[in-house]
């Protein structure tokens, strides 16, 4: 095996009160592309900063291969001002006069190269910062959250671009299906030690779980012992004899070694929620929205409404919908096309140009702004949530003190005090879910709410969508998290057209890609077909042709066999140190998953557009 790019030894980081780090190690090769794991406040972004060369440890040691380069995505990138974005990636790099290649990419990513900047939001940032590191081709790559606040069209091409990255890639994210479509490997990091796992993402849970109840049984087994060692050391005198003060010295150790373990497991997060009574089935209706906003950018003083209309884009035109309670709506499309302005216009925090929203009887609210505009950067969790002054907190219908309630959220007692603009994101993430959830609604309405949320506390919300009476509404670019919560989507596709699908994103997916190739089938068969000479015309009823018939058969039990084979690959790709002991076949095995997995997406398409003809020639068969 070939030498290491980086490496780091016994690595250890101490915040005064605790370990962060303790004894970590960890090697990155060429070739890699590792998932970093681990709850909010572990110490992943720590340990980003101290392989990119930006942190200290307080004991181990750090070593890079001569000459290789590192990029490093922080989770909150900062860029200079007074630049053009172009000259902003392409900073430093011999090649910096052959522009073209940082414009594609920028321009990819929905940004001007020429523009300035000063004025940058967050997320453009970080686009921008992306940008730089991939422009680079570094030899080791440290992206830290790099899908935050990024579309579903970029994140995908995100994916394919870092597939194509030839060095060692280190990637912290909460995106399930991005780490599942790119990682080859697992780095744990757990109680300040780190583990690692070659293999697919989708075995970490069992994986993980496996360890946890391995450490649980020696933990048991020591207290056990502990409690044993000290009543024996309390029985009198003999404890206390010269010939037993070994034994003495053997339970402090234990003591010691008891403590530097911690607790069984890392405190697990609690979350609950209920809806407000009262409300009827129907939650909202949009009426022939209409809403735009200026092309140009405007200063705070000014008027938006008065712009031109030439000077307005569009985003929702003559826009239409029902909502009932117990739906689950998920809202997806590009950066910038309008996501959020829809949300606040149902929400009758902003305006349309025409058209009306009506919100039905006892509609109560709850909204996650991804701004956290609600959250008082000045105050602590604890002031925020104990308004009023009280100590107790009613949640789900039970009172609660403020500090219980939090602690189920993950705060200890040093964070709770601490100002808000001293947490993190997902910190103040999770203290605005605490917030929402404590408040009486019966309208959930989430905008991209797992942004820098580990993925413990992704699942815990699931559970909480999927236990909730009431109606939920969801705008988020991450596509396992849609599957696992909502039952319809609305669909951003363009020149102010919103698209309604039944399903989840992947069903989303599947039913636009049959779209575009009935499209493309359409626009291949214009052209007038000339009629054989000498055959007269017959009024012949129209059939499903022979092609079709035979595909609505025979389709359903390819796809089961491509299911088959599927699962017979992952079984395979799930066999431990599989990538440390054969990586040629790990790679095979990748490569055929991933073309199965295509195949059946074809497949589905063709099945789809069949039965959909067979379907329009019965209606048509029916008709006077």
């Amino acid at each position: 095996m070939a030498p290491p790019l980086l490496t780091i030894a016994d690595a250890g980081v101490n915040l005064g009160d605790r370990w962060l780090l303790r004894g970590a190690d960890l090697s990155l090769h060429a070739g890699d592309r590792l998932a970093l794991v681990g709850p909010n406040g572990a110490g992943k972004s720590t340990l980003m900063k101290l392989l990119a060369g930006q942190g200290e440890m307080d004991e181990g040691t750090l070593w890079m291969s001569p000459g290789a380069e590192i990029a490093y995505l922080p989770q909150a990138p900062q860029i200079p001002p007074g630049m053009s974005l172009r000259a902003l990636v392409t900073a430093g790099m011999d090649d910096a006069k052959i522009g073209h290649k940082a414009d594609a990419m920028l321009m990819r990513m929905g940004l001007d190269p020429l523009r300035m900047s000063d004025g940058l939001s967050g997320g453009e940032t970080r686009r921008v910062s992306l940008a730089r590191a991939l422009y680079t081709k570094p030899d080791i790559l440290l992206l830290d959250e790099p899908t935050n606040h990024m579309d579903l069209p970029t994140i995908e091409w995100m994916e394919e671009m870092l597939r194509q990255h030839r060095g060692a890639l280190l990637v912290v994210s909460h995106d399930r299906a991005f780490l599942r479509n790119l990682g080859t490997g697992i780095i744990w990091l757990h109680g300040s030690k780190l583990r690692r796992r070659d293999g697919h993402f989708d075995e970490f849970e069992a994986w993980s779980d496996g360890i946890l109840a391995d450490e649980a049984v020696v933990l048991h087994k020591m207290d056990r012992r502990i409690a044993s060692e000290t009543k024996w050391s309390r029985e009198g005198i003999s404890a206390r004899r010269k010939r037993n003060q070994g034994r003495l010295r053997e339970l402090a150790g234990m003591r010691a070694e008891r403590a530097k373990a911690g607790g069984l497991t890392q405190r697990s997060m609690r979350m609950e929620t209920g809806p407000a009574d009262g409300g009827g089935q129907l939650v909202l209706e949009a009426i022939d929205l209409c809403a735009s906003v200026p092309i140009t950018q405007h200063s705070a003083n000014e008027d938006e409404t008065s712009t031109a209309p030439e000077q307005r884009r569009q985003l929702l035109q003559h826009f239409n919908l029902l909502v009932r309670r117990t739906d689950r709506i998920g809202i997806v499309g590009p950066n910038g096309v309008g996501k959020s302005t829809l949300v606040r216009l149902l929400l009758d925090i902003t305006k349309p140009d025409s058209g009306r929203v009506r919100q039905g009887f006892g509609l109560i609210p709850a909204y996650f702004d991804q701004r956290r505009e609600a959250l008082d950067r000045d105050q602590s969790p604890w002031t925020i949530l104990s308004e009023g002054g009280s100590d107790m907190i009613e949640v789900a219908g039970q009172s609660k003190h403020v500090t219980s309630y939090l602690r189920d959220f993950m705060f200890d007692d040093v964070k709770m005090t601490q100002r808000v603009s001293t947490l993190s994101g997902g910190e103040q993430n999770r203290l605005l879910l605490a917030k929402l959830f404590a408040q009486t609604h019966n309208f959930l309405v989430l905008d991209e709410p797992t942004n820098d949320l580990d993925i413990e506390t992704l699942e815990l919300l699931q559970e909480v969508i999927a236990d909730y009476d009431g109606t939920v509404l969801i705008v988020s670019h991450d596509r396992d998290f849609l599957d696992r919560t909502v039952t319809g989507i609305l669909a951003f596709e363009g020149e102010a057209k919103i698209v309604a699908h039944a399903g989840g994103y992947s069903d989303y997916l599947v039913r636009k890609k049959a779209t575009e190739a009935r499209q493309t089938d359409k626009s291949d068969n214009k052209k007038p077909k000339k009629s054989a000479p000498g055959k007269p015309k017959t009024n012949r009823p129209a059939r499903l042709s022979f092609r079709d018939k035979h595909r609505l058969d025979t389709l359903p039990d390819e796809i089961a066999a491509i299911d088959a084979e599927i699962a017979t690959i992952e079984t395979k790709l799930a066999v431990p140190d599989l990538f440390q002991n054969d990586p040629d076949l790990f790679h095979r095995l990748v490569d055929m998953l991933a073309a199965q997995k295509d195949s059946k997406d074809q497949k589905e398409m063709e099945w789809l557009e069949a039965a959909e003809k067979a379907e329009a020639l019965e209606q048509g068969g029916h008709q006077d």
